[in-house]
């Protein structure tokens, strides 16, 4: 096996070595989109640049080293299968670090890991040794995972929201994002809307929360929302990837005109899954998705609502800051409007 080193890095990225090391010294012409690649490429492969760096003296007394912390299995990560909104999310992390001088270290924790007892935070040696000023939390973490962090470092969380008052978080407003989706639909004459969504190996209040959006507009317009119609939130069972969208196929053949996916992917899945079972999108039902993240190949445009993943990571980062500065000061919550992307999956609903 290669050793982990900067060369290895730079071969998987085919940029050079000095570019590498460039991004791991806040250098000023490295890009935020690269120096995001560098990080996510080190995490994946174990590379501790934090921890080899040597200080000199020309590092400001009050540099601040933060860590942010990805909670997913690597696989699926880099999976390729559409554009990860962590890319983004580091890219403006990054960003931010750059322009403030502080200094950034990746890591991903698989989502089975229940405490920060685990091997998985011990290999994170400026975590244990408690050298980390700050932590970013992307993606939702199981809470027992949360609440031990909380005690130990300032924590800041992007795109989830946990209910601990040391805490803050920075995430999209998911009403508005809804309540646009909705608006849409309505417009081009949909009335009969379902809501599809699915388990995940940590719970995503994410999914949750714009499905009580949902609820909330669809009452505001004054539209029945029947139970059968809602996939893969209680009191129905969660069910696998296909099974869901085998719920989905009966309850569009039942008259369900549209479906306003909980995410992006999910959004794919069911548009694929729909077309297998005989079902056109969006000639026999429209499909919406949640996210905004870039397709690939030669999947249709989705209609969405593009989250600004980069804005996310870089006010993340500043509300981090200013939480090191005030450590025991209220949490707060920070919500950042999203934006209606109009595809190629929504049309007006069949005679």
């Amino acid at each position: 096996m290669a050793e982990v080193n900067q060369q290895l890095i730079a071969d998987r990225l085919g940029i050079s070595r000095a570019t590498v090391s460039r991004c791991f010294t806040n250098h000023a012409g490295i890009s935020p989109v690269t120096r995001a690649k560098v990080f996510q490429i080190a995490a994946e492969l174990g590379y501790a640049h934090m921890e080899t760096r040597v200080r000199t003296n020309k590092q400001p007394a009050s540099q601040i080293n933060l860590c942010a912390l990805i909670c997913t299995e690597t696989k699926e990560y880099f999976s390729g299968g559409y554009e990860s909104p962590g890319a983004q999310i580091l890219e403006g992390v990054s960003e931010y670090a750059q322009l403030h001088g502080a200094l950034v270290e990746v890591h991903f924790i698989p989502p089975d890991v229940k405490s920060v007892e685990s091997p998985e935070f011990d290999r994170i040696r400026n975590l244990a040794r408690r050298k980390t000023s700050g932590v970013l939390l992307i993606y939702p973490f199981p809470v027992a995972v949360v609440d031990e962090l909380a005690t130990r470092f300032p924590l800041v969380s992007l795109v989830d929201q946990y209910e601990h008052n040391a805490i803050d978080c920075v995430d999209v407003d998911h009403y508005q994002g809804i309540s646009m989706l909705i608006d849409h639909l309505v417009e081009a004459g949909h009335r009969r809307i379902g809501y599809y969504t699915r388990s995940y190996p940590v719970e995503a209040g994410w999914s949750f929360r714009r499905y009580g959006a949902f609820v909330e507009k669809m009452a505001r317009l004054k539209l029945k929302v029947d139970p059968q119609d809602v996939i893969g939130v209680f009191p129905r069972t969660e069910l696998p990837v296909e099974e869901s969208i085998d719920a989905a196929t009966e309850r569009t053949r039942a008259g369900v005109t549209a479906w306003i996916c909980a995410a992006d992917h999910q959004g794919y899945d069911l548009v694929a899954g729909l077309k297998k079972r005989g079902i056109k999108v969006p000639s026999d039902v429209s499909v919406t998705g949640f996210d905004g993240i870039e397709r690939r190949g030669n999947r249709p445009a989705l209609t969405t609502v593009e989250i600004p993943f980069r804005e996310i990571g870089a006010s993340g980062t500043q509300r981090l800051a200013a939480r090191l500065r005030k450590r025991f000061h209220q949490s707060q919550h920070v919500y950042i409007a999203g934006r209606l992307r109009e595809g190629n999956t929504v049309m007006a609903p069949p005679a």
